[in-house]
């Protein structure tokens, strides 16, 4: 078998890694369940090529991810629950369905009328789904997924949360939360009581996620930057330990604390986007 710019080589290949005869013994093994973190994994790898504007390994990264679809509708198409095309089909109906203004006879003039055209046409959808699930018991938050990253499900919560009138008023309302939640925090570790330590930092991350929402800030990727800027300043810091002839170990805080200043005023000097 060779390989192919062919979406549909691709899909023969997994079915022949799934073959009960002549497949890969670990491909065999594998169940929705088994490779679901794998998806999970990839999805962050790709976010981090896009970060990191590698454009090699973005497009190994995305195949990598296209590979995870094709497996879990190779596996559902053996147990007899849908396949490649019902998922397919699947998400072309519902972008054509939620693009009236390109497929139909609606009109958006901007990104912005755009997104409203889409959220009515959600909400409609949402609001079919329900009156079929009206029997059932249900939340407003039940669709929020328990695999999320926990930020991101935070924000994701509250967002749900404040479509039913469930929210803080303003800014600065979410602003005093997450004091009061900071102070919380202080009064659990005065009292050296870790369970409460540990139950407090966890509202305060949940509030501080809400006061991202609030400003318009995605909280996870707000996070990743600050994690990729930390990163960048800590290598500066253990070269300058290298050109000082001095193990970081062995510098001492105040003089790593010296170098960590260095590299904050340079960046203080450049443009955001240089950053």
């Amino acid at each position: 078998m060779q390989p192919s710019r062919d979406i549909a080589r691709l899909i023969e290949i997994m079915a022949a890694l799934r073959d009960p005869v002549s497949g890969c013994p670990w491909d065999l093994e594998q169940d929705f369940s088994t490779i679901r973190n794998y998806t999970i994994e990839e999805a962050y790898e790709v976010a981090d090529a896009i970060e990191r504007q590698d454009f090699d390994d973005l497009r190994e990264e995305l195949g990598d991810l296209l590979l995870q679809p094709i497996f879990h509708a190779q596996m559902a198409k053996e147990a007899g629950h849908f396949d490649i095309g019902d998922v397919i089909y699947a998400i072309t109906e519902k972008l054509i369905r939620r693009h009236p203004h390109v497929f139909g006879d609606q009109t958006a003039d901007s990104a912005a009328g755009a997104q409203i055209s889409w959220e009515s046409v959600k909400a409609a959808e949402k609001k079919a789904k329900a009156a079929r699930q009206a029997a059932k018991s249900s939340s407003a938050i039940d669709d929020v997924p328990q695999v999320l990253p926990a930020l991101t499900r935070a924000e994701k919560l509250t967002k749900k949360a404040a479509k039913v009138g469930f929210d803080w008023p303003d800014f600065d309302s979410v602003m005093a939360k997450v004091r009061e939640e900071l102070a919380e925090v202080e009064e659990a570790k005065a009292a050296a009581d870790q369970h409460a330590v540990h139950e407090e930092i966890g509202d305060l991350l949940f509030a501080i996620s809400n006061l991202a929402r609030h400003a318009g800030v995605d909280p996870e990727a707000a996070l990743r930057d600050a994690n990729a800027k930390f990163t960048r300043r800590f290598h500066y810091v253990e070269a300058r330990c290298r050109e000082d002839g001095i193990a970081a170990p062995d510098a001492g805080l105040e003089r790593l604390d010296a170098y960590w200043n260095e590299i904050r005023a340079a960046d203080k000097q450049k443009a955001p986007s240089e950053i």
